[in-house]
């Protein structure tokens, strides 16, 4: 029997990084909901529970960070994986990221189609 599609939540304030992604993933068989904004980002992912967010972290209305902390507050949301996706590229971030708050990866722009999709695969487990 087939695995059960996978879907991810992409929170990003560019639309068109979303559509980069859905053509992405979607390629691969992932279902990808684009949210623009973290509140907008932060309501989806309660609505529609993914197996992953990828979540970037330089947003106007609510930055990727308070998005992930307020997911990490919520009982029902603190198990979603979780990879940032950020232009903020300095090792200080990638640490803060990584080893303090714990993000499950940390993936910087610009990035290539398959380096998203290894770090997706490694992060929801996926053999290919």
């Amino acid at each position: 029997m087939a695995e059960k599609q996978k879907t991810v939540v992409c929170i990003e304030d560019e639309p068109e990084m979303i559509d980069l992604v859905r053509l992405i993933l979607g390629r691969k068989g992932f279902e990808l909901i684009g949210a623009v904004g973290g509140r907008d980002g932060l309501e989806t992912v309660r609505k529609v529970k993914p197996d992953l967010v990828l979540l970037d972290l330089m947003m106007p209305d609510m930055d990727g960070w308070e998005v992930y902390q307020q997911m990490k507050n919520d009982d029902e949301l603190k198990d979603i994986h979780v990879i940032v996706v950020t232009a903020k590229a300095q090792s200080i971030d990638k640490v803060l990221g990584l080893h303090i708050a714990k993000v499950d990866d940390y993936v910087t722009k610009p990035f290539g189609p398959q380096e998203l999709l290894e770090s997706v695969n490694k992060v929801l487990g996926i053999k290919e």
